[in-house]
This record gives structure tokens, sequence and C-alpha cells, in this order.
């Protein structure tokens, strides 16, 4: 474990959508660490500070629709503490700012498009390559984002109709990234794949969780995820007992939390602070366990 956690903002830039883009990174830092806002929340880092010297693996978090990258703060700083460069991009137009490209083909295709860039940008930086172990990169993708692992993954996504001007099924073409050498899936949203050989393409580690009580994306999504990956034996499935959709989310401070906004909001008598630190943990030892290999 290192001693405190760096973080720095950058922005890129998707040529193809003719705009830039956020993005956090967290690494692990010999810096000492002091409270900083990010965005509405606070959280003790050190800031615009060196990389200390080792050989990471790097993770790509992608946040689900309509969200943020700043809700797995929790989650980057433990795997920055714990060796690991932590990638956060905010998805352009589907995101909590701007989120006018939901439930269009143009998204399912940008999105996988958005992890390739990150990880295209992170092996020639300046500020990581040399830190960087080459090819070795692993994704973490809520809701939205376990679609979006998926197809960097080689998932071979299908729109609904109301995606589509002409309402038609058309197959989305995603260039798969055979860096990708792990996938962490937190209720991912999976519908996307299945039509019979979807996810064939798909031979990688995944860690999929999963919430007892979530209304958006119920059970079985996990079951295509189950069914359409060749090698079940790649599949670790935990179940959350007693969480919902949001549980995943880094806990939000008591000034944002109460029941309209909802990605703050659990089921009754779930705890989750303490969830968290099991959720970390679990995703730690795994991407220890498979990622290095």
């Amino acid at each position: 474990m290192t001693a405190s956690v760096g973080c720095r903002a950058f922005e890129l830039f998707d040529e193809k959508m003719g705009m830039p883009f956020p993005m956090l990174v967290m690494y692990p830092s010999n810096s000492p660490e002091q409270p900083e806002k990010l965005g509405p929340y606070t959280l003790n880092v050190a800031m615009d500070t060196p990389i200390a010297p080792g050989s990471s693996p790097l993770i790509v978090i992608s946040h689900g629709s309509g969200g943020s990258h700043l809700v797995y703060r929790t989650l980057a700083a433990h795997l920055a503490r714990n060796g690991f460069v932590v990638a956060m991009p905010e998805h352009p137009r589907n995101n909590r700012n701007n989120n006018d490209l939901e439930n269009t083909a143009a998204n399912l295709a940008n999105r996988p498009r958005h992890i390739r860039l990150v990880i295209d940008w992170a092996f020639s930086s300046d500020a990581f390559r040399s830190c960087l172990i080459p090819g070795t990169v692993a994704i973490v993708g809520n809701s939205m984002g376990g679609y979006t692992a998926l197809a960097i993954a080689g998932g071979i996504p299908t729109t609904f109709p109301r995606e589509s001007p002409d309402r038609q099924l058309r197959q989305i073409d995603v260039t798969p990234d055979h860096r990708v050498k792990a996938l962490v899936l937190l209720a991912p949203a999976a519908a996307w794949f299945m039509a019979p050989g979807a996810l064939r393409r798909v031979r990688i580690p995944i860690l999929l969780w999963t919430a007892e009580k979530d209304s958006y994306t119920p059970e079985f999504h996990a079951e295509i995820i189950k069914a359409g990956v060749p090698d079940p034996a790649l599949i670790e499935h935990r179940i959350a007992a007693n969480a919902g959709h949001f549980s995943f989310l880094s806990p939000f401070p008591e000034a944002m939390t109460n029941p309209a906004f909802l990605p703050s909001e659990d089921p009754e008598g779930f705890d989750r602070e303490r969830f968290q630190q099991e959720l970390n943990a679990g995703i730690l030892e795994f991407l220890n366990r498979v990622t290095l290999t």
C-alpha cells in the first residue's frame, strides 16, 4: 500500500464527436494528501503530484447513463492507494450535465470508443506511460458502464428499435481492445447482448456484482452475461444482499442525500458505507489476482 493518493484532472478530445470530455486520474503517490474539492465532493488526495515509482496496471471506470465519473471516487482512491492507476472519464453527452444521446445508437458506439481513447492516451502520456504495465488494462463498468465494458472486451451489441431513426435492429460496430485483460461489472446493463453469439468473443475474467433489489438492471441482465460468455468459469458472480441499483456508488454527502435524489437512496436497512468497504476490498482482491497474469 502506498502512502497517498495522487490526483490530476485532464481533458481528452473525441474527434468523431468534435468535443472534449473531462477525466480524473488517481494514482499512487508519495506526496502528502489534503482535503480537496472534486466537484461537490471532498476527498483527501495529493493534487497534481508525481506518480510514485513502480509499475502499475491501468484501470478505467465507466459510469452509468446520465451519471458522473466522480461517484466512483472512493473506489478509485482505494485502488490508487494500493498501486493502480485509475482513469475516470466522463462520457460526453451521456452524463449528468448533458444526456441528450441517451437511448441512441450513437451513444452505444461512442462509449466504447471513449474507453479506447483513454487507454491510448494513458499509454502515450508523459505523466503515466513509463509507470504503466504495457497492455494490462481492466475496466470497471457500472450500469451502462457495464455495457461499455462488455463492448470494448469483444461483445457485439445490437440496438433496440427506439435507438435507431428507422426503428430497425442494427448491430453496433465496436472494435475490441485486446489490452483489456479483466472486467468488473457492477449492476451491468447487458440487454444489448441478447443476440445469439453476442458475447462469444468475451474471454477474460469477469467479476460480476449484482444487487438483490435492483429494479433498473434486474437479474436477467446478469443471466445474459452468464449464458453468453463461452467459458462460465471466467465469471465470479456476487449478489449484494438488500442492495439497490445505486448502492455501488460512493456514499453521498449528507446535504445531497434525500429521497428526491435517487442515486443517494438505498433499500431500507442497507448500509452503503459498510458495503463499500466490502466492495472495494473485493474488487482490489480480484484485480490483484487477474490483471498481472
